[in-house]
């Protein structure tokens, strides 16, 4: 019998993640894709790399310091993995940097340039001039550091120059000094339309002002990463909001886990800077080109450029939702399944608002976990509050990097009137449910929206995610049992027809794959997530592969899975899909399953499945199931953004046979096709568009 804790049958979840960040940088690479597309999957690799950084392998440092070695089902530990990790990261250090060159280079062609302040022309140079003395010289910051100037505290990813200086009165007296420049600042100095010069360069011209009576001998620039995870001791403190703003303020204070210098950083200025920062010498990285990649978005976002991105596509309002007709009357004859961002997530939007307007709406009760910047959403669930409706909200204050939104909102909130709960102790709160309740004729009809991603007008326009809205009955009253639990006391939380982690969804899907695998060779399984960790999940899919079941699983990012072993998972298939739109939703097919089909705002993680509050939902109604399934088919299918997960552990580009089948351009273009139909044609030809698109892909 197969031992499935053999360490070889798994791969490690950060050696994993680096992969994914990988696949992102190829995109870069992709020389097909417009040149400011090319250097936003840079920014966006660049990202990625400063959260992975400040949040798994910070986590991995604490565990070799505190001398704990367990490890997951892979068996390696904290330390082989630090050393996995920055052997990896200084590999690619040259792939990225020969990039970014390689675009900067192309785009001179198109009138866009990053240049040295040295590189300028005198006319170039006087504009820089005048824009440090108006705008940089009264914000940045010089400090000296000797033994009357400690080395001053740098906040995470602070940026700035070490420099070092000779007295001009005493030419023996060499001195160091640092100079921070403050986020408030461009990370690059842009003359004209298209010229940018990175602030470091410019600042340097400067420092003889910055320090007068001393002249510079030579600096570098530096950007520092620290450790951002927050701790929160709930035990300790009553006040959960206060305990987050406190946690907020140590997140610039964590640990320095790794340093970025500039070309021009010596071994005398990296020393100096190492004597007080203290970073492991293979977590310093040295750059050849300007530091911070993420800063590119600077460049990126320049309007006057817009034609070197891919064309952009407006959602649409698909029948019956491209109509003026009332959202409820409309979930009174039938249920809704849409497709971001292919679909619009304004009908959402639309929901709640006529939700706050509506004489007839009593409550509204929702979750929030990321719902960005100026959210008409949050400021119409504000308008109900102080109409007199019954208005709870979830807030999830612990959803990493949007804490500080989040608290923002919750407050705004609760002084709207709203019922604001802030999360449950030990429990993340990760579903995505919003349940109206109004009053007809004298009693009482409920409406819900269920959806994988998060209420973010925003994040809806480049995440694909599924919104399912309805009006049953037995989907309304189990939500309604979910609000009391976040609200009250409840300790079983059992839903009869919706799961809920942390008890319910983790049994039902090992449930929904051991009933495949007792099918044998007619078992089918195929499944989109962002991320595969879960142990048991993945034995289960083992046994089912096993079994003989044919299992496609569309995975973006960490996969732990090893597909191709013989003798354990010759019948399972990982693609990951990258492209155009980030692919974010869940959703999960099982063929031999009453319901078949099921979305969730949970991942197989065991973060998601035992640590989080989820929700899984069984779809039911035949025409959403339907759609669904055909969007799986059609990822499964993708031969232009899928890339293929070898046993070693690496991705392979899925071969491009005769037609090329890109299903980002295609439902872009199926949409565009439905939404020409006209209102007279019925919904099932719609459906057969959809069909017809299918099968000539």
């Amino acid at each position: 019998m197969l031992n499935f804790k053999n360490p070889n049958f798994y791969i490690n979840r950060e050696l994993s993640w680096l992969q994914f960040n990988t696949r992102v940088l190829k995109q870069a690479q992709d020389t097909t894709l417009p040149l400011l597309e090319r250097l936003k999957f840079l920014a966006i690799y660049g990202t990625n790399l400063d959260e992975f950084y400040m949040i798994r392998v910070a986590g991995l440092k604490k565990l070799f310091s505190a001398g704990i070695i367990v490890s997951g089902a892979d068996r390696l530990t904290p330390l082989q993995q630090l050393r996995e990790i920055r052997h990896y990261l200084h590999q690619e250090q040259q792939v990225v940097e020969h990039c970014r060159t390689e675009i900067l280079k192309k785009l001179e062609h198109e009138g866009i340039y990053v240049k040295k302040y040295n590189d300028l022309s005198n006319q170039e140079k006087h504009k820089v001039n005048i824009y440090f003395k108006e705008n940089i010289y009264p914000v940045i910051i010089p400090i000296a550091v000797d033994a009357t100037h400690p080395f001053p505290h740098l906040n995470n990813l602070s940026f700035g120059l070490i420099v070092k200086l000779r007295d001009t009165d005493n030419e023996a007296i060499e001195r160091f000094g640092i100079v921070r420049v403050p986020r408030v600042l461009d990370r690059f100095v842009q003359i004209g339309e298209g010229t940018y010069v990175p602030i470091e360069t410019a600042v340097a011209q400067h420092i003889e002002d910055l320090f007068p009576g001393y002249t510079l001998i030579k600096y570098a620039s530096f950007r520092v990463t620290r450790n951002a995870d927050i701790e929160i001791e709930e035990e300790e403190a009553d006040d959960f909001m206060e305990i987050l703003e406190e946690g907020l303020k140590l997140r610039r204070k964590g640990e320095m886990v790794r340093l970025e210098m500039g070309s021009n950083a010596d071994d005398e200025i990296i020393n100096f800077f190492n004597r007080h920062a203290n970073v492991y010498k293979d977590d310093i990285y040295k750059f050849h080109t300007s530091l911070n990649l993420s800063s590119l978005w600077q460049i990126v976002g320049n309007k006057d450029f817009a034609h070197l991105l891919s064309p952009s596509f407006k959602p649409k309002n698909l029948p019956p939702l491209d109509s003026n007709d009332n959202i409820f009357a409309i979930l009174d004859k039938q249920d809704i399944m849409m497709y971001h961002p292919y679909e619009s997530f304004e009908p959402i939007v639309k929901m709640i608002q006529q939700a706050a307007k509506d004489p007839d709406v009593v409550s509204i009760k929702m979750t929030l976990y990321r719902s960005g910047q100026n959210s008409p959403i949050v400021k119409a669930l504000m308008d109900a509050s102080e109409s007199g409706k019954q208005v709870t909200v979830m807030v999830e204050l612990k959803a990493r990097f949007d804490e500080e939104n989040n608290l923002i909102w919750a407050k705004a909130l609760e002084k709207s009137g709203a019922h604001v709960i802030y999360g449950i102790k030990g429990l993340k709160v990760h579903a995505k449910a919003t349940l109206i309740t109004r009053r007809i004729n004298g009693k009482l009809k409920q409406y819900a929206h269920l959806g994988t991603g998060n209420y973010n007008p925003s994040t809806s326009k480049i995440y694909t995610d599924m919104s399912y809205m309805t009006s049953k009955d037995e989907i309304t009253n189990d939500l309604t049992r979910f609000f009391h639990f976040l609200t009250g006391f409840s300790k079983k939380g059992k839903l009869n027809e919706l799961y809920m982690a942390p008890s319910q969804i983790k049994p039902k899907i090992l449930s929904l794959i051991h009933n495949e695998t007792r099918q044998g060779e007619n078992g089918r399984i195929i499944a989109k997530m962002n991320s595969l960790v879960d142990d048991d999940v993945i034995r289960a899919l083992y046994k089912a592969s096993q079994a003989g079941v044919k299992v496609d699983l569309i995975i973006r990012g960490i996969c732990c899975l090893k597909p191709g072993i013989e003798g354990v998972s010759e019948n399972i298939r990982v693609i990951s899909i990258l492209g155009k739109y980030l692919e974010h939703a869940r959703a999960y097919y099982f063929k031999n399953d009453a319901s078949e089909v099921y979305i969730s705002s949970a991942d197989w993680m065991p973060r998601n499945l035992v640590r989080r509050i989820e929700l899984l939902t069984a779809i039911k109604d035949e025409e959403s199931k339907k759609k669904i399934i055909q969007l799986l088919n059609l990822q499964i299918s993708d031969n232009v953004l899928a890339h293929e997960l070898q046993s070693d552990g690496t991705y392979v580009k899925v071969k491009a046979d005769d037609r090329l089948i890109n299903n980002h351009k295609l439902l872009e273009e199926y949409v565009n096709k439905i939404s020409k139909v006209t209102r007279k044609e019925s919904s099932t030809n719609i459906h057969q568009l959809v069909e017809r698109l299918f099968i000539e892909s």
